[in-house]
């Protein structure tokens, strides 16, 4: 009997305790089974070399990026393939953690894991990866964009602000989901 009761006192939490046990699942899989150095010369994946995958995001973000900047500034340039940079000696390099395929894998997860039929997810866990990669080059273009003339803001932008922000931006699109899209789930 008290199981039962049990059950129906979290049942209205039920979304949400299975939203944050995918999100430290998910996040704490990907932290201990993918690793990469930071100049993302091999990224591996259980031992597994991925970096191809990552290299290819990296360049295109980074070519994205500096594209979008030389829409505001012409003291931008690129150096390499992977660093954009400005004439006052201040810098991005986008290296394979700043991919959003990270971000990416858990909104997977987070899709595959809410209740709910398959109806609306196959279009739903595209739309979310869209969301990702736009998210992301633009999170990486305001960063440059203020660090060009302050530099020491990169890591309150970057490690803090952006990083929780991104997530802030899975959790409301797993909302949207869940509060509109999906059908009602039945009890």
């Amino acid at each position: 009997m008290q199981f039962r009761s049990l059950k129906y006192r979290f049942e209205p939490y039920a979304d949400v305790l299975i939203f944050m046990v995918t999100l430290l699942v998910a996040n704490y899989f990907w932290k201990f089974t993918v690793m990469g150095d930071e100049n993302g010369d091999v990224v591996t994946w259980f031992g597994i070399d991925i970096t191809a995958p990552f290299d290819l995001m990296s360049r295109h973000i980074a070519f994205a990026v500096y594209w979008l900047l030389s829409l505001f500034r012409d003291t931008v340039y690129m150096v390499g393939d992977y660093t954009v940079r400005f004439e006052s000696g201040t810098g991005t390099t986008v290296i394979w953690g700043c991919t959003g395929l990270k971000q990416s894998f858990i909104w997977l997860c987070l899709i595959l894991t809410v209740r709910g039929g398959w109806k609306h997810k196959w279009w739903f866990i595209p739309l979310g990866w869209v969301v990702c990669y736009a998210f992301n080059i633009l999170r990486i273009f305001i960063i440059s964009l203020f660090i060009e003339f302050h530099p020491s803001w990169f890591h309150v932008l970057h490690d803090y602000l952006f990083k929780y922000l991104f997530y802030a931006i899975l959790f409301g699109l797993w909302v949207v989901f869940v509060e509109k899209v999906r059908e009602k789930v039945e009890s």
